[in-house]
């Protein structure tokens, strides 16, 4: 599978925002609150054109059973798909067929995974010469591997994680890290 790296687009945020509604809309009370993270959450910098939506539930054990309101709305269903007490969904579009969203759903107790993923944004929107740094790997490794996912993946580990502990640091430090 080839990977697809475009400028950022400032119509990301309205993708995230209409799709948030449908998700709001799906698990209604049960919804502790939804963030847009990943690359397309970080102004200017390129990023693969999917929209990862990260809700927070009141309890990751009740999910399961919206599983068929996700399918109502498009969505494949994963499961934890590689990481405990997560559910991950994903939704492609209809005409394409290529991926549009990728929703990772955590439970408000889980402040490891939260914090994980809100650092690392807030991180890269705080220091966007960072953010170029990641944007530049990401185009580098794209051109070095003709766009192959899995080449491309295991190229930025380094950096995400390297970053990823800085972030977190930093977001724990600066924002007292996610909290009910």
């Amino acid at each position: 599978m080839k990977v697809n790296i475009e400028k950022h687009n400032p119509y990301w945020v309205n993708l995230f925002a209409k799709e948030s509604n449908n998700i709001k809309r799906i698990f209604g009370d049960e919804l502790h609150s939804i963030h847009h993270i990943g690359s397309t959450s970080i102004p200017h910098i390129s990023a693969k054109p999917i929209i990862d939506i990260m809700p927070i539930v009141n309890n990751i054990d009740n999910v399961d059973k919206y599983n068929h309101d996700f399918e109502k709305f498009d969505y494949d269903v994963h499961g934890e798909y590689g990481i405990v007490n997560r559910r991950y969904f994903t939704k492609l579009d209809k005409e394409t067929n290529k991926k549009l969203y990728h929703v990772h759903v955590y439970d408000c107790k889980d402040d490891k995974n939260i914090n994980r993923h809100l650092a690392f944004r807030d991180f890269l929107i705080e220091f966007p010469e960072v953010a170029k740094e990641y944007e530049d790997l990401k185009m580098m490794l794209i051109n070095k591997y003709c766009g192959d996912k899995e080449q491309y993946v295991n190229g930025k580990n380094e950096f995400v994680k390297m970053t990823e502990k800085l972030a977190i640091n930093w977001y724990l430090q600066n924002k007292k890290g996610y909290r009910l």
